[in-house]
C-alpha cells in the first residue's frame, strides 16, 4: 500500500463541508490541511477544530502543499471554484450536483483534461446500503424479470431555509436529492433510457421545486419511478420493486422491509374476500402455501472507499469510480426532466 500523504483543502465549511472534514479524519494518508468559507463564523469554526483557515480563496490556490480542493459550496459557484482550482494545478472533488447545467460541467471536464488533473463528483449515495441491497436483488434476478422500480425520498419539513430555496443558487429538490436517486437509477439499470415524464410540486415554495416525480422508461420497458417530497407526513416506502416472481420493499432508512416470492404459480389458492360493497377473487391475498417471505440480505459498504479511490486515481493506480461520463448522463437527464415539466409532455430521449 502506498503511504503517500495527500493534503486536502475544503472550500465551503457548511453542513456537507464539515461532514467531509469529520469523515476524512478517519482516512489514512488523507488530511484536511485548511479550509475557506466566506462566512466568518465558519472560519472561526475551523479554528475551533484545529484548522487554520485561509483568509482568501486565492491564498488557498497559491498554497503548493494543497493536493486536492474539495468544493462544498452552493451549486451556482461550483464551476468558478472548480475551474480556478484545476487551473492552479489542484485535483478536485466537487459536491453534487456538479454544476448548474451540462454545458457548465463540460467546461469543467475540459479544463480537467487540459490540466491532466482528477475531477470527481461526490455521488456518495452510490454507497447507500439500501440502494446496494436493491441493486443486488435486481442483479441476481431474485424476483425474476423486474418490470417496475419505485425509489422515493420523503420528508415533511419543506426545503431547508437557506440557499436551497433560491433558484439563482441552484436550489430545489431535483438538484438536491433528485441528482442522487437519478444517479442510482442509472447505475442500477444498464440500459438506455427511452423516455421521461415528470412533474414538479410547489407546496411550500413557488420559486423552486419542493418535490418532483419522474417516470423513466428503459429500453427493455422497465419503468423506474423517482420521487422526492418534502410535504409528506406519512411516507411511502423508500424502495418498492416488482418482478414477475415476487416483490421487495424497503420501508425506510432503518431497513424495515422484506422480499416475498412465489413458490407455486400453478396452485389455485384464491379465496374470495368480501368488502363492504362486494366480492373479489382477483385481489384476494395469496396463502402461505404459494409464497415465501424472506428477510432482506443487506449489502454493506464503506463510504471512505470514495476517498481512497480518489487518491488511487491521482496516483495513477486506479480507475475513478464516479466517472464524469456518468455524471454528464445524469446532468442531461435532469435537463430532460425540466423540459418535461415545462412542456407537460413525455420527452423521448
Amino acid at each position: 500500500m502506498c503511504n503517500e500523504m495527500f493534503n486536502l483543502a475544503i472550500v465551503g465549511l457548511g453542513g456537507m463541508g464539515n461532514w467531509h472534514r469529520e469523515l476524512i479524519e478517519g482516512i489514512d494518508n488523507l488530511t484536511v490541511c485548511g479550509t475557506y468559507d466566506i462566512k466568518e463564523d465558519r472560519q472561526a469554526f475551523a479554528r475551533e477544530h484545529g484548522i487554520n483557515p485561509y483568509n482568501y480563496f486565492k491564498e488557498l490556490l497559491e498554497d503548493e502543499k494543497v493536493d486536492i480542493v474539495l468544493c462544498a459550496t452552493p451549486n451556482d459557484v461550483h464551476k468558478e471554484i472548480v475551474i480556478s482550482s484545476l487551473k492552479a494545478g489542484k485535483n478536485v472533488i466537487c459536491e453534487k450536483p456538479a454544476a448548474m447545467s451540462s454545458l457548465e460541467f463540460k467546461e469543467m471536464v475540459d479544463i480537467a483534461e487540459e490540466m491532466d488533473k482528477v475531477l470527481v463528483v461526490h455521488q456518495n449515495r452510490r454507497w447507500d446500503e439500501d440502494f446496494l441491497t436493491v441493486k443486488k436483488i435486481y442483479d441476481e434476478a431474485i424476483l425474476g424479470n423486474v418490470f417496475r422500480i419505485e425509489s422515493r425520498v420523503h420528508g415533511s419539513r419543506g426545503i431547508p431555509g437557506d440557499w436551497r430555496q433560491e433558484e439563482e443558487h441552484g436550489g430545489g429538490m431535483l438538484l438536491d436529492w433528485g441528482v442522487h436517486i437519478i444517479d442510482q437509477a442509472c447505475m442500477m439499470i444498464n440500459e438506455r433510457i427511452k423516455s421521461v415524464y415528470a412533474r414538479f410540486t410547489h407546496v411550500t415554495n413557488e420559486l423552486v421545486d419542493d418535490g418532483f416525480t419522474a417516470e423513466l422508461e428503459f429500453e427493455s420497458g422497465l419503468i423506474y419511478v423517482v420521487e422526492v417530497g418534502t410535504s409528506n407526513f406519512i411516507n411511502l416506502p423508500r424502495w418498492y420493486v416488482l418482478g414477475q416472481n415476487g416483490t421487495a420493499v424497503i420501508e425506510d432508512w432503518n431497513f424495515r422491509g422484506k422480499v416475498v416470492r412465489i413458490t407455486d404459480s400453478r396452485k389455485n389458492d384464491a379465496i374470495p374476500i368480501r368488502t363492504a360493497a362486494g366480492l373479489t377473487k382477483t385481489m384476494a391475498p395469496r396463502t402461505e402455501e404459494t409464497i415465501k417471505e424472506e428477510a432482506l440480505k443487506i449489502v454493506n459498504s464503506d463510504i471512505k472507499d470514495f476517498y481512497r479511490n480518489v487518491m488511487g486515481a491521482i496516483r495513477g493506480e486506479e480507475e475513478i469510480l464516479v466517472k464524469n461520463t456518468e455524471v454528464m448522463r445524469v446532468m442531461k437527464l435532469m435537463e430532460s426532466i425540466r423540459e418535461s415539466v415545462i412542456k407537460k409532455k413525455v420527452i423521448e430521449l
